[in-house]
């Protein structure tokens, strides 16, 4: 099944997709939101029921609606980093032993075709298309990947947008600082359920005003989705309704390839099955830049 939230913001309804992907059901009957709280508590297997039982009613002008994050705010986005190999020589560093951890603050998460504004101060705003992971029950020490999968709800597109010379020039050692700005976690546009996906096999793209940029699969990750989970549940409790990237493969600006975004670009990212995003990128809220940056500052001060 293919979940999704169409409205405006802070106001969107929940809804699920026909075999065909061309009627939107209206779930308010069954739930206020696509959230943890619906995702734990048996919501999926009712809306599968109400399907088949034909007692669901169409969502009278979806197609004129925006197109909401499928999950409401997550209580978590936790990212790993340099999952593929040709993405972590690019980076200029080897492919890691052990899952790199960061995290990304809940309101990063926005509609997969919102406009994004580009942070003050920033010359290197990136795009990273990436396999989003929802988990749908509490998860901690998970004795086994093979335990994972029944802790995964479902699968969806997500652009992990970065800001590479906050992630490293003024990180202090951590990535977030890069990763944290509002609108940095463009997500959707639906939630495909666990049991129509195949996470291992699905063709990863991106694009900036058209020009192809990433193209990769997700066979290619150093560490699978199952591994990815069960390390995290050694270290981390996770919620229902949280949401875990899984890494980026090669074809980003950090490479040096490709320049970085500027106001009015337009970048795309699909993953096979999962939709694609479209995401317009502005300008900075108005204001004057720091003369140095955070880095510099404090060393000057220290």
């Amino acid at each position: 099944m293919r979940f999704a939230r169409l409205g405006t913001v802070d106001a969107e309804i929940p809804v699920v997709f026909d075999g065909t992907g061309t009627t939107a059901y209206d779930l308010r009957s069954i739930t206020g939101d696509i959230d943890g709280h619906f995702l734990a508590g048996g919501g999926v297997e009712r809306v599968r029921a109400a399907l088949e039982a034909g007692s669901l009613p169409a969502l009278d002008g979806a197609d004129d609606l925006r197109i909401g994050a499928p999950i409401a705010r997550p209580s978590a986005v936790i990212c790993i980093g340099m999952n593929y190999a040709a993405h972590a020589a690019e980076s200029g560093s080897a492919p890691p032993e052990i899952p790199i951890m960061f995290l990304k603050t809940p309101n990063t998460v926005v509609g997969p075709n919102d406009d994004v504004r580009i942070p003050r101060g920033s010359t290197k705003t990136d795009w990273e298309v990436e396999l989003g992971v929802v988990i749908g029950e509490r998860t901690a020490y998970l004795d086994s990947p093979a335990q994972a999968r029944s802790r995964i709800a479902g699968f969806v597109t997500a652009n992990d947008v970065s800001e590479r010379d906050f992630q490293m020039a003024a990180s202090g050692g951590q990535w977030s600082k890069g990763k944290c700005a509002p609108g940095f976690n463009p997500t959707g546009p639906w939630l495909v359920t666990a049991d129509e996906v195949d996470p291992g096999a699905l063709r990863l793209q991106s694009w900036v005003n058209g020009e192809p940029r990433q193209d990769s699969n997700t066979a290619d990750l150093i560490f699978d989705v199952d591994t990815v989970i069960w390390h995290l549940s050694q270290y981390v409790q996770l919620e229902p309704g949280d949401l875990v990237l899984t890494g980026t493969p090669e074809g980003v600006a950090l490479s040096g390839r490709f320049p970085y975004l500027s106001p009015g670009d337009v970048c795309e990212v699909e993953i096979e099955g999962l939709g694609r995003q479209r995401q317009r990128f502005t300008e900075p809220v108005p204001g004057v830049a720091p003369a140095a940056k955070p880095a510099e500052a404090l060393g000057a001060r220290a």
